[in-house]
């Protein structure tokens, strides 16, 4: 069976899938144009290049699109639907890296981490304003507010409550399991100090958080974001950080990606950034293309996909 991973892998990564072919499962890494390689492939092995009707037309062969990860909007759905070509993700698979990124993103942005780093690497670190001592916070004692109760909030919940925050949620209903109190959206937004981002990007989605959902966070609030650039209004994002109504953020993840050097979040001293690499660990490779491969086996075997969703 040919597989293409559109993505650039590592010697790692890529020693590992090699490994595939004796289990029948050839793996062309392919980080730029798939075209010439989609060509033979039966399986699309899927990160974040936007996956297109056009790409789908260059692969006859193609019977399925593996999502290495959960969200799947960056799949052409129904072009893949009108070829008939099953589209399958991975929920849960990078959860704890993305629980992690995001606790690391609150801590770095309550530490204002990037001005330290950057002020220590220049020599000036030892001789910061004095009124910078204001800005430095703890996570202990906090209110957090997750937007969405999945897999990556059900492993952050207890873990925040541990460092001595409280912890809500928002969701369509009550969890009856849920580690936190629940909340509509707006009254979350009232409430938190915090507020984390974990909801899939959809058309009732996009924008979810724009210049009224911020201008309803407490002055001083923090927000993070690991799930989807498009659930933010940049625009109004840079403006609340600028007037000071919001104290930090930390981004995962833009509206365009890769995102625009120019981008006016990037200039702003209270922000924190990283490239979309939330899911990115060796943990998260293991748990994804094991997963990934027991697909590709299933698809030739005739049994049924794991978490198909198209």
């Amino acid at each position: 069976m040919n597989i293409v991973l559109h993505y650039a892998a590592g010697p790692g990564l890529a020693a590992r899938l090699a490994a595939l072919t004796a289990e029948g499962l050839h793996v062309t890494i392919c980080p730029g144009d798939p075209t010439e390689a989609l060509h033979a492939a039966d399986v699309l092995w899927h990160v974040l290049t936007p996956c297109t009707a056009a790409m789908l037309a260059a692969a006859p062969k193609l019977r399925l699109i593996q999502k290495i990860g959960t969200g799947v909007n960056t799949i052409d759905l129904a072009a893949a639907k009108a070829r008939q070509v099953a589209v399958c993700n991975l929920p849960g698979t990078n959860a704890p890296a993305v629980a992690e990124m995001t606790l690391l993103l609150m801590l770095a942005a309550l530490r204002r981490l990037p001005l330290l780093d950057r002020g220590t690497r220049d020599g000036s670190g030892w001789a910061l304003d004095p009124a910078l001592q204001d800005s430095f916070g703890e996570l202990g004692g906090r209110t957090v507010g997750l937007a969405g109760y999945g897999a990556i909030p059900k492993l952050l919940a207890p873990i925040l409550t541990a460092f001595g925050c409280r912890v809500l949620y928002t969701a369509r209903t009550p969890k009856p399991d849920a580690a936190a109190e629940w909340r509509t959206l707006p009254a979350l937004l009232e409430e938190a100090d915090i507020v984390s981002l974990h909801v899939p990007l959809m058309p009732e989605t996009a924008k979810l958080i724009g210049a009224a959902a911020l201008a309803r966070m407490k002055p001083g609030a923090i927000l993070v974001n690991t799930a989807r650039g498009g659930l933010v209004d940049q625009a109004a994002l840079a403006a609340a950080l600028s007037s000071g109504h919001l104290a930090a953020a930390g981004l995962d993840v833009f509206a365009t990606e890769p995102a625009d050097a120019a981008d006016p979040l990037f200039s702003l001293p209270n922000v924190v950034v990283a490239p979309h690499v939330a899911w990115l660990t060796t943990g998260t490779f293991d748990r994804s293309f094991s997963l990934a491969a027991e697909n590709c086996q299933r698809l030739r075997d005739g049994r049924p996909l794991l978490h198909q969703v198209q």
